[in-house]
């Protein structure tokens, strides 16, 4: 980290914002030109911890960037080991966790912020997230992940009954998308957390090498007495997947299974029987094994190719 000791002395600003990024240059360039173009009105860091990326990010980031504070890990820490880098270094009272595939939309963190104090009962927020075709990326606000809410998720009876509240509890369809409300977690792609949530409760997880560690530190501060809100006054365009995860599919694949089954054994298996655990690993199992054969065929949701053409198309919008 540079200028460490005049970072040390220096007033403390009011909020952070931490990145963690791998082989994703060209996104968190588009990420950090946003926040140049969009910058939150208060005081202000930017730290990115590189997971060793062999692409050109951490010689831009020195070019380019020298406002950035960097973070150099030697390896693949996955995201929430690097994320807890960045936190810990942060000294805002407002924390950002967010992802290097996003582009900060104009009053995007202002909104987040007078958001929380007007509301100090509120741990955590996050904002409306938007695929870069302008829809909203359903995954940004999240009720529980109940065994009923997932499984009426992937097989599609949650799109069937978008209005039941049990049945679309996944992604919550039965609220309207503009409403400010409660949720039981919200998306890591922008996720902002009260200093005195991380005071209380501590950071993520480790065990959740990337995935589910933000619906795992929701449900935390949850437990802890904090309320966690969507607030979709504030966008943000994410374009999701492409922040790493697409350079290794099947390890990503992988990764959100184990992270789904920890969150599951974790949190909610206390919740149900043992007989019924073991019904319900089973399935989890079978479903990474029709993971795969989607992405041996390039139909998985970690297959980039489409992605990436949303991703050039959204870039070059205006040339």
């Amino acid at each position: 980290m540079r200028h460490r000791e005049i970072y040390a002395m220096s007033i403390p600003p009011v909020l952070s914002l931490c990145v963690v990024t791998y082989q994703a240059a060209p996104l968190l360039r588009e990420c950090l030109e946003s926040l140049r173009k969009f910058p939150p009105s208060v005081s202000h860091e930017i730290i990115v911890v590189d997971n060793a990326s062999t692409d050109n990010t951490v010689a831009m980031l020195e070019q380019e960037y020298s406002d950035v504070i960097l973070v150099k890990n030697q390896a693949n820490l996955g995201y929430a080991a690097s994320m807890n880098q960045a936190m810990k270094l942060a000294r805002g009272r407002y924390i950002v966790q967010l992802n290097p595939d996003t582009i900060v939309q104009d009053g995007s963190f202002d909104k987040l912020i007078e958001f929380m104090e007007l509301h100090p009962e509120v741990g955590i927020c996050g904002p409306k997230v938007l695929n870069p075709d302008g829809s909203m990326q359903k995954s940004c606000r999240r009720g529980e992940s109940t065994p009923l809410a997932v499984i009426a998720q992937f097989t599609g009876l949650a799109r069937l009954f978008p209005h039941n509240p049990r049945l679309a509890q996944y992604t919550m369809s039965y609220r309207d998308e503009n409403e400010t409300h409660a949720v039981a977690g919200v998306s890591g792609s922008c996720m902002l957390i009260r200093k005195e949530v991380i005071e209380q409760i501590g950071y993520l997880d480790e065990r959740f090498f990337a995935y589910q560690e933000d619906a795992d530190y929701c449900f935390r501060a949850r437990q802890a007495g904090w309320l966690v809100y969507y607030v979709p006054a504030a966008k943000i365009v994410h374009f999701g997947g492409l922040g790493g995860s697409h350079v290794q599919p099947y390890r990503s694949m992988w990764e959100w299974h184990r992270s789904y089954w920890n969150y599951y054994r974790k949190n909610l298996a206390v919740n149900y029987p043992a007989w019924f655990n073991g019904i319900y690993y089973l399935m989890m199992l079978i479903k990474l094994g029709l993971g795969a054969l989607g992405e041996l065929f390039g139909l998985g949701r970690f297959s980039s190719s489409r992605k990436k053409a949303k991703v050039n198309r959204y870039l070059n919008k205006d040339q």
